[in-house]
């Protein structure tokens, strides 16, 4: 009898270790992917963080910056000084002003002012802006930032700081504003800004709180 060759073939050993060793390959790409993700989406949002920070400092020197001594009037009717603010966010609107320099884009007949204010609602640092600066309803607000746990201003006058400011020592605009912003996790900005000179200043780099 001629004998039997030996058939080819895998053991059922070599079968289990060549799964074992794919599992842990597959296992590895996929921690490998999700971390990519998780890292891609921490700094996606850093960024628009770093964004949103810059756009508000903006937006904010800018209309300081054009600060005027315009008194306006409310929905009512009642006059308002020209610079009224807040200590912060917990009064809404915390800060409320004139300002010039509003291009009319549209060509709708009114003036080169504008009323403009400040306030947080629902974690959100809004600006609101209105069509005339005389009675006038709101526009819709406008988000700058999100994440917002505290807002504090302060106001400097003749090297003082004041919590408040309504024009009551006869000074209608401040010399300069703090602004301290803390975001939900614990970040914590600062920035000054000089009120109706034109300065347009550089943001700060945010700071955890020491």
């Amino acid at each position: 009898m001629t004998p039997r060759r030996s058939e080819a073939g895998f053991t059922l050993v070599e079968v289990m270790v060549s799964l074992l060793i794919f599992g842990m390959i597959a296992a590895a790409g996929v921690a490998i992917l999700s971390f990519s993700v998780r890292a891609q989406g921490t700094t996606g949002a850093r960024l628009d963080d770093m964004a949103a920070l810059t756009r508000t400092v903006s937006i904010l020197s800018a209309d300081l910056a054009q600060a005027r001594n315009r008194s306006a009037r409310d929905e009512a009717g009642s006059v308002l000084p020209a610079f009224v603010g807040e200590s912060g966010s917990g009064v809404a609107p915390m800060l409320r002003f004139v300002r010039a320099g509003w291009s009319n884009l549209d060509g709708a007949p009114r003036a080169s002012l504008q009323k403009v204010a400040y306030q947080v609602q629902d974690s959100t640092l809004q600006r609101i802006a209105y069509p005339m600066v005389d009675g006038a309803q709101p526009l819709p607000p406008a988000a700058l930032m999100t994440r917002v746990r505290q807002v504090g201003l302060r106001y400097r006058i003749g090297g003082a700081w004041s919590d408040r400011w309504d024009g009551a020592t006869g000074v209608p605009l401040p010399d300069a504003l703090e602004l301290r912003v803390q975001r939900d996790d614990g970040t914590l900005f600062r920035q000054l800004f000089l009120v109706g000179s034109g300065y347009v200043p550089t943001p700060d780099q945010p700071r955890a709180p020491g």
